[in-house]
């Protein structure tokens, strides 16, 4: 396959899809006082990792952009757990929809650890003698 016709894995259209996708599952739960309190939950979870993500983009040293992926890491793993809770109650009709969600966020969560792991290897070849 040619370099023109591989996909190309841009993770920050990913995560505004994932953003989008929360809004929209925030918006749809119903308006009682458990609903509510979820909503605001995993909207401010779920759409964190975009823009923690931009500023890792614009980080200033290694520290700062592994800081600020460590974010986005803890930001997709309190979403994934804000899913599965609305998923078990459930708080939609159908809670079975959710299962790509679910997985999105579960491999979000991969990407983030790993990319953690990876710039802290590079981070200590880079100081290494």
């Amino acid at each position: 396959m040619s370099e023109a016709a591989k996909p190309k894995f841009d993770l920050a259209e990913r995560l505004l899809e994932f953003a989008a996708r929360i809004v929209r599952l925030a918006e749809s739960l119903p308006r009682t006082e458990a609903g509510r309190h979820v909503s605001g939950q995993v909207l401010r979870s779920g759409t964190s990792p975009y823009a923690n993500h931009a500023e890792a983009e614009d980080a200033e040293s290694v520290e700062d952009f592994v800081h600020k992926l460590k974010l986005c890491l803890k930001e997709a793993r309190e979403t994934w757990r804000w899913l599965r809770l609305i998923q078990r109650i459930p708080l939609v009709k159908k809670p079975e929809l959710l299962d790509p969600l679910i997985d999105e966020a579960d491999q979000l969560i991969r990407i983030f650890r790993k990319s953690i792991i990876t710039a802290r290897a590079n981070r200590n070849r880079r100081i290494a003698p």
